[in-house]
């Protein structure tokens, strides 16, 4: 039996895996970093306080959501103006010792690392600190009204993480990345591929390069949403595998495009599943037929969520059995 490493990889490179990867079984996401430690990245749990986050916004996750978002009333945004943002955005200090980082050392040193990939956990992205920093509407109408400004921020966002990534890759030393950056609604990209590449498809590239040259052999990329017709452009990026491809991406049909280049991990939409009166039914339409549709090679099943866990508990975990089961059924 190949071990969740190896397996994973055969899936990847097209060769002979002998069972589907379940999920996040193959990769162990670490925040014990000193970034991390030092800043929240959201409020633990559903009804929690707010949590402020390193770059100055707000995370608040209230009870009865699925997940958190940040806070842009007039007392907690950051950045009110895209032509002033220097005045109010501020990348924050990352001059930590190999001290700061050793308890993150020493949990990567506890993992079997021919059977898992250990990997950092980046977000939010840099699409997504556009929108934290400055609001959702306001972020979308800065592409087209100021793109000088949104293009110089977007750069202090990607000097910040390549800065980040030279500390990431001398202590942790990972062998793949997680990194977290939502493209799209349900329906579309939020930004044309036209403008999606002219602001995001060279920053991105330089980042992930970093890491692939340094020792990172998988870059996961998180974004649960439509983007089929980004596709080409995370290839072009570096993108080993993209995480939270939702069932509306035409997964099939991707896999047989795309699939030698990138490999597609998702299809279970959390928004089906991921819900207080699921059922092992709903679990079992989900997961199923997905598995026979998208074959076993450059395919991942997996909860759309970016991380190894459901917001209600046992969705996760029911999920891995169904996997379970489909493994017995075609491999």
């Amino acid at each position: 039996m190949l071990t969740p490493k190896q397996n994973v990889l055969e899936v990847i490179k097209g060769g002979n895996p002998d069972r589907f990867v379940k999920q996040y079984e193959f990769i162990k996401i670490l925040l014990s970093d000193p970034y991390h430690q030092q800043y929240p990245v959201m409020p633990a749990k559903p009804g929690d306080p707010a949590v402020k986050c390193g770059w100055g916004y707000w995370n608040a996750w209230p009870e009865g959501h699925i997940g958190a978002f940040p806070m842009h009333d007039k007392e907690h945004l950051v950045c009110p103006d895209i032509t002033r943002w220097k005045e109010f955005v501020k990348a924050p200090a990352i001059d930590y010792t190999e001290e700061d980082w050793k308890a993150c050392i020493d949990e990567v040193n506890s993992i079997d690392r021919d059977k898992y990939f250990v990997a950092p956990f980046i977000a939010p992205g840099l699409f997504e600190m556009c929108h934290y920093l400055c609001e959702i509407t306001e972020a979308l109408v800065n592409f087209y009204e100021e793109p000088e400004a949104v293009h110089e921020l977007i750069e202090y966002v990607t000097e910040w993480e390549l800065a980040y990534a030279e500390q990431i890759c001398k202590y942790m030393k990972p062998d793949a990345l997680f990194h977290h950056d939502d493209w799209g609604t349900q329906r579309s990209s939020f930004l044309s591929k036209e403008m999606f590449d002219e602001f995001f498809l060279e920053p991105y590239t330089r980042i992930y390069k970093y890491y692939h040259d340094h020792g990172v052999q998988l870059i996961v990329h998180h974004n649960d949403s439509y983007s089929a017709n980004l596709v080409p452009s995370m290839i072009e990026m570096g993108i080993d595998v993209w995480q939270g491809a939702m069932s509306v991406n035409n997964l099939p049909e991707l896999i047989q495009k795309y699939g030698k280049d990138i490999t597609f991990m998702g299809g279970i939409d959390n928004g089906k599943v991921d819900k207080p009166d699921w059922t092992q039914e709903d679990i079992e339409r989900e997961t199923d037929q997905l598995c026979r549709d998208c074959g076993k090679l450059y395919f991942i099943p997996c909860t759309s969520h970016g991380l190894a866990f459901s917001c209600i508990p046992g969705v996760y975990e029911a999920v891995d059995e169904e996997i379970d089961k489909m493994s017995k059924e075609l491999f």
